[in-house]
């Protein structure tokens, strides 16, 4: 089954939704029809527990840790995803940065 479009989701601290989101507009990524900069976020809970041999941007070495995040939500299409995901990782401070994409079927 082919698809045009993929929804990405990203897991990352707000003061980095601004960052992401102008450098994915100015590279066109966000544009749905006659808008750009389409992109919707909401905060999250979560969890993690840095290992041994992480670099951890938040928390401390084995120990599990909790805070507040964002999950920042937009269309792509499918053909320019790689463009996206290097771009976002690029800007991203997580070592190990969360980044779903998911097959939009309709």
């Amino acid at each position: 089954m082919e698809f045009q479009y993929v929804k990405v989701e990203v897991l990352l601290p707000e003061e980095y939704i601004e960052k992401v989101r102008n450098e994915l507009n100015n590279i066109g990524v966000l544009k749905v029809g006659a808008y750009d900069n389409v992109v919707s976020y909401s905060f999250v809970k979560g969890y993690w527990r840095p290992l041994e041999e992480a670099n951890p941007f938040n928390g401390t070495k084995g120990e599990v840790s909790s805070g507040t995040e964002c999950k920042m939500e937009f269309r792509c299409l499918f053909e320019r995803i790689k463009e996206a995901e290097m771009l976002i990782r690029s800007i991203h401070p997580y070592e190990e940065p969360i980044i779903n994409i998911i097959p939009i079927l309709t």
